[in-house]
Order: structure tokens, then C-alpha cells, then sequence
């Protein structure tokens, strides 16, 4: 099997549905399996793969694991020698999984490999990152970052200067489309179940590159990401989730200590959020 696609699915049918028929030529490009695995979902998410697309194998899961925690279960039931995980508000253009594929078998160092994204109206969408200094957590997490939004230390992380036109590596990449060997899976080990949702893509290009693999970044291939479509209908959790993923993040990574300080930042910033929704 050249490729496993792995599908996180909670209640997006219709994105879902479009997210599988974009696969469909890729299924004569390569030896492929794709695995939606769903999160408990209530809107016949699983009724809809079995009925349109008896190709795709369905994982069911009875709750929502989050997105790393079924992730892993994708990887423990699928055998490519890549595994890819794509988002359900995905649209694979043309042959940009074959691209991906045929990058990573002509260069063994690449452990992570992503693509461009677009965003829904064709623009380009950042995926790529810089790793966060303390000084960018505090600036993009916190109230600091709406006092001084111009900041260096949030551009150098936002990577501002990035020519997205050309292959390179970079520190992490957006996991909405991601490509890993499976060399790196079987050394480095998936996602960080710590992290419900969010910054396990980031974690783990941190992890990448601490055991000696390349993470890299490939324009050639396209994928149009329409952000959000799980994570919009529940957007009060999905705050509050994200930034508990940037506490454990910093906890991990930079210690204690540093998380202690980030904490009371971190809980500022949500309280503020959930204000400004509920006004």
C-alpha cells in the first residue's frame, strides 16, 4: 500500500462526502486505502461513506476521542508506507497526493511533508511555521498580542517572510494535510494524545526534528482547506480547547515553570473571547 489516508470526521457529512469524491482519481495513481475514522458523529456521517463510497473503510467511534487520540487509531489500523492525515473540509486538487508521495520515496530524510493550502476563495492559506519562542506564545496567546499586534516576535512565528512558491523545510506544518513516512511513525510515534485539538501538528514537527528528519513543504501539490467546519460548531470549546493545547504545549517544552507563567495569560485571553462571543 503506497499511502494511508486517515479522515478525523465529527459531524461535517457534506464536507465529508466532497472530501472522499476528491480522492477518487487518486485511487488510479497509487495502491491507496483511505480510514475515516468518526468521532462519534450524529449526523449519519458513517451512513453516507457506506452508501457512496464502499471503498473507504469507516472507524466508529461511541464519543469524540479528539482529533490526535483518532489519529492513532487511524495509524494502528491502516499498513501504506506513508500515512496522510487529511481533514474532512479538505479538497484534493488533481494529482497532489501522487506529489506528495513520489517526494517523500525520492528523499528518504523527509519524516513530515505537506502541501500548499488554499483557502476557500483560492488564496493562499499559511500553513507553514516557525517553532514559538516564549516571546511569540506571549504575543499570538495572550491580551499582549491585541495591545501590540505588529510585534516582531508573532511575525517571525506567522513566517511572514515564508516565499510559499518555493519546496523547503520548515519547523512544523499545518496538520489539515499531512503527509508521514512511515519510518518516522514507527520511530517517532503519533500524535500527542495530550492535545484534544490543536498544536499536536506542531508538536510534532518539534518531535520531527528532535530525532533528525526533515520537515518539508511542497507548493506543487494543492489542497483547498475550508477552515473550521468541525471546530465552528462548538466555537466557545474550541477556544478554550486551543489554548489549553498551547498550556500543555508550553508545559512540554519549555517546563514548568514557563507554564505556570503562561497559565493565568492563557485563561485572560479565553475569558476574553468567550466575553466578546456572549456580547
Amino acid at each position: 500500500m503506497d499511502l494511508s489516508v486517515i479522515i478525523v470526521n465529527w459531524n461535517t457529512r457534506d464536507d465529508l462526502g466532497r472530501c472522499l469524491a476528491s480522492l477518487v482519481p487518486a485511487r488510479d495513481q497509487m495502491a491507496l486505502e483511505v480510514v475515516v475514522v468518526d468521532n462519534g458523529s450524529t449526523d449519519g456521517s458513517p451512513g453516507l461513506v457506506a452508501r457512496r463510497f464502499p471503498w473507504v473503510r469507516v472507524l466508529a467511534l461511541r464519543r469524540n476521542l479528539g482529533f490526535a487520540a483518532a489519529n492513532n487509531r487511524g495509524f494502528a489500523v491502516t499498513s501504506g508506507r506513508h500515512r496522510l492525515l487529511l481533514n474532512p473540509d479538505c479538497v484534493v486538487h488533481g494529482d497532489a497526493l501522487a506529489q506528495l508521495v513520489a517526494h517523500a520515496d525520492a528523499d528518504p530524510a523527509i519524516g513530515l511533508l505537506g502541501p500548499r493550502l488554499l483557502n476557500s476563495d483560492g488564496s493562499l492559506q499559511a500553513s507553514c511555521r516557525h517553532f514559538p519562542t516564549l516571546a511569540a506564545l506571549a504575543f499570538r496567546n495572550t491580551p499582549l498580542g491585541e495591545l501590540f499586534p505588529r510585534n516582531p516576535w508573532a511575525a517571525r512565528y506567522l513566517m511572514a517572510e515564508l516565499d510559499h512558491e518555493r519546496r523547503q523545510t520548515v519547523d512544523w506544518l499545518s496538520g489539515a494535510c499531512l503527509l508521514a513516512r512511515g519510518e518516522f511513525l514507527a520511530q517517532v510515534g503519533g500524535l500527542d494524545e495530550r492535545f484534544f485539538m490543536y498544536v499536536e501538528d506542531m508538536d510534532w514537527g518539534r518531535r520531527a526534528w528532535g530525532h533528525g528528519w526533515q520537515v518539508v513543504y511542497l507548493p506543487s501539490a494543492e489542497v483547498t482547506h475550508h477552515i473550521g467546519r468541525s471546530s465552528d460548531q462548538r466555537p466557545l470549546a474550541m477556544v478554550r480547547a486551543h489554548h489549553v493545547s498551547m498550556w500543555h504545549y508550553v508545559r512540554k517544552h519549555y517546563g514548568q515553570g514557563a507554564a505556570a507563567l503562561a497559565a493565568p495569560l492563557l485563561a485572560l485571553r479565553v475569558a476574553a473571547q468567550v466575553w466578546r462571543a456572549r456580547r
